[in-house]
């Protein structure tokens, strides 16, 4: 299998995307912003060597090394890389994403163990937020915004509205398949309302190569065919696995990691029994079906 090579895209001045091909499970994207004279990052990246060809890229790009780090949420994918660039740069995050990341600690090892992630040390947010956040490059404006419970209860959306630029984390997953067993589907179709608002013109989603709003409208359909699914399997008394194994992914089968499905549907089934957003699900019992789901194969970490 021929790996691909992250690449950088430019949708603005002084705006960098490092998107890490094919998107799929651990290959998530980051990016930057600089006006020459200070750098903020976003993200960084779920092993020691990717986090460093991260470094090296930003280096390449001519601009000072980050100073300010702003991670759209916990998972160790967009968070295992923060140490590369500490001491030095400041990591932020929402008040939830930290608690989250400490308790995750070395999960993803624990789900990937043949998986080489290097020497990892877990370092959380520094600083955090609660709602909104504006941050500062040069006379760049930088807005960090929590959407809500989406992906995961601690998410943030990082918005340059001069720029029109926006990074979603994986409320967006261009090509690749909505993952909401830590978060809410709900709560997802929610913080697509509010990306709506911004009105971007460049998205940078947590997975895939850029996009537009558009993405917005194709996520928002998966996630009420989720729901209805779901509705649909509850009433005649199916499991997640039972209604995910049976169904017809029409558009959407051609996404990659579709063995989310059942992951998402344990979401869709526990907030139709009143469950909290974001209330924790068995994910012993999530990563099972959807092993199920892979034809029995474990599902693999890319990176």
């Amino acid at each position: 299998m021929t790996v691909e090579e992250p690449y950088v895209v430019q949708p603005a001045a002084g705006v960098y995307a490092y998107v890490q091909p094919d998107g799929g499970w651990c290959l998530n994207n980051a990016g930057w912003i600089s006006d020459g004279g200070s750098t903020l990052l976003v993200d960084t990246a779920a092993t020691e060597r990717r986090a460093l060809a991260l470094r090296a890229a930003v280096a390449a790009a001519g601009v000072p090394r980050p100073r300010t780090v702003v991670n759209t949420h916990h998972h160790g994918d967009h968070t295992y890389g923060n140490a590369a660039f500490t001491p030095g740069a400041l990591i932020v995050g929402h008040d939830n994403a930290r608690a989250e990341q400490l308790a995750a600690g070395h999960q993803l090892e624990l789900i990937w163990p043949a998986t080489d992630f290097g020497a990892i040390r877990i370092t959380a947010p520094d600083l955090t937020y609660s709602d909104r956040l504006t941050l500062y490059v040069g006379d760049t404006e930088v807005r960090v915004i929590h959407p809500g419970v989406a992906h995961t209860t601690g998410d943030s959306v990082v918005w340059l509205p001069r720029q029109r630029v926006v990074f979603t984390g994986d409320l967006v997953f261009a090509g690749g398949t909505p993952f909401l067993a830590m978060g809410s589907l709900t709560g997802s179709l929610r913080a697509l309302e509010l990306l709506r608002t911004l009105g971007a013109e460049t998205v940078v989603p947590g997975h895939g190569p850029l996009t537009d709003a558009s993405a917005y409208d194709a996520t928002a359909r998966y996630l009420r065919y989720v729901a209805e699914l779901a509705r649909d399997g509850r009433e005649k008394g199916l499991t997640p696995l039972e209604v995910a194994r049976g169904a017809d992914l029409g558009e959407f089968a051609a996404w990659r990691e579709s063995e989310r499905l059942v992951a998402n549907l344990h979401r869709a089934y526990a907030e139709l029994a009143g469950e909290p957003e974001g209330a924790p699900l068995d994910i012993m019992a999530v990563l099972r079906d959807m092993t199920v789901m892979n034809g029995g194969t474990p599902i693999r970490c890319h990176a």
